[in-house]
């Protein structure tokens, strides 16, 4: 069977794929069907943290698989319970719900924030502010908190309740907040957007505004969390606690999972009934994400993306001297991008040829989201690769 040609005839083409069957991978390479090795500097879109096919999360599947998949939320179970424990202790949160991806996570979120107003006696109090840029996924809720058109074309009418502001500007927010705001969501950094970050002073004084009208603040760290941007969360590099978080990509290291966290005093909107999801936080993916906690903390990977984020960001930054076609250089920890001049699509493809898996947004920024195990002669490869490119 050619694997390409047979995907490309039965599957629906929600995808620009590239033309690479991969079979294999171990730690921060893939391999394809012809044995061609790559550097993996996307990790699955911020998915494979802890790299491909890692021993010790593959035990903790077989363990598990031995002896529970999957029943009901109906009923409890000890991973999932241990997860929860977890997240809530290492974290501003005391409550938990699981999903099974990053927008099913933000549609809790959205449902949480209006939820909570509704129980308070204040049902006109709906509408969510978000920012341009901003990307919250692809199910009809998360795409209408999404501000960014281009991805939103063909499916009108989008869910109605969602204001949209530039990112980092204080003013425009305060000008947009009125009666019916209920929420604010954004990203600490905008990923797919543009890795654009927010500044201190921002985030500070968002924290302030919702405090003092009363509305909630949403964090949506799918991207950002799980020691992506050299913390555990990317809110505990400005000190400023949301009363929302949402979860999922790296939790999981490649497996299905998501995760909505919140204060008490929102989460007890949520009701038996209020909401649920059938395969939220199953016994066997809570157990293999458990895992990918345990070796996050326990083998100082976080400690390696801060310091290799660094020196990953400062040879871009000497590329970016070097080469005039370079606008600039952003990022936090391994979640680093450089904005072009240039379309950054034949860079991607020209990558790819020599052995990097490397990623393009917006048309023309770089996007570089390795394993958080990346060495730092696997960063002198690419730049060298980026230097004879550019």
């Amino acid at each position: 069977m050619n694997i390409m040609q047979t995907a490309d005839k039965v599957m629906m083409s929600t995808y620009k794929r590239f033309p690479i069957v991969f079979t294999k991978g171990n730690g921060t390479t893939l391999w394809d069907e012809q044995g061609k090795a790559y550097t993996d500097f996307v990790s699955g879109i911020a998915v494979c943290n802890l790299g491909h096919a890692h021993p010790k999360i593959a035990n903790a599947l077989f363990e598990q698989a031995q002896k529970l998949f999957h029943v009901s939320n109906l009923y409890y179970t000890e991973p999932q319970t241990r997860l929860a424990f977890w997240l809530v202790e290492n974290s501003f949160a005391d409550k938990v719900f699981f999903s099974n991806s990053g927008a099913e996570a933000n549609e809790s979120a959205i449902k949480l924030a209006r939820k909570y107003f509704s129980e308070k006696g204040e049902k006109n109090r709906y509408k969510i502010i978000s920012m341009l840029k901003s990307f919250h996924g692809r199910t009809m809720a998360s795409l209408s908190a999404t501000g960014q058109d281009k991805i939103k074309h063909g499916f009108n009418p989008l869910l109605e309740g969602f204001d949209f502001i530039p990112f980092n500007d204080i003013d425009a927010l305060k000008k947009k907040i009125n009666s019916e705001t209920c929420a604010v969501i954004l990203e600490p950094i905008q990923g797919e957007g543009g890795i654009n970050l927010a500044s201190q002073k921002y985030i500070e004084e968002v924290r302030h505004i919702c405090n003092e009208t009363g509305i909630l603040l949403i964090f949506d760290e799918i991207q950002t969390g799980i020691g992506r941007t050299g913390k555990l969360f990317a809110y505990q590099h400005f000190g400023v606690e949301p009363d929302i978080m949402t979860l999922a990509k790296a939790l999981g290291n490649g497996l299905p999972i998501g995760a909505m966290l919140s204060k008490d005093f929102v989460a007890k909107a949520f009701i038996p009934g209020s909401h649920a999801s059938t395969f939220g936080g199953t016994p066997i993916i809570t157990a293999a994400s458990l895992e990918v906690l345990k070796i996050l903390t326990e083998e100082r990977v976080i400690e390696n993306c801060r310091k290799v984020g660094l020196y990953f960001k400062d040879k871009l930054n000497l590329l970016k001297e070097k080469h005039d076609n370079i606008v600039a250089v952003r990022g936090l920890g391994l979640l680093l991008g450089i904005e072009l001049k240039i379309e950054g699509e034949d860079i991607v493809k020209k990558c790819l040829e020599q052995g990097f898996i490397i990623n393009c947004i917006q048309g023309k920024i770089l996007r570089f989201i390795p394993p958080l195990i990346i060495k730092e002669k696997d960063i002198d490869n690419l730049i060298d690769c980026l230097d004879n490119i550019l």
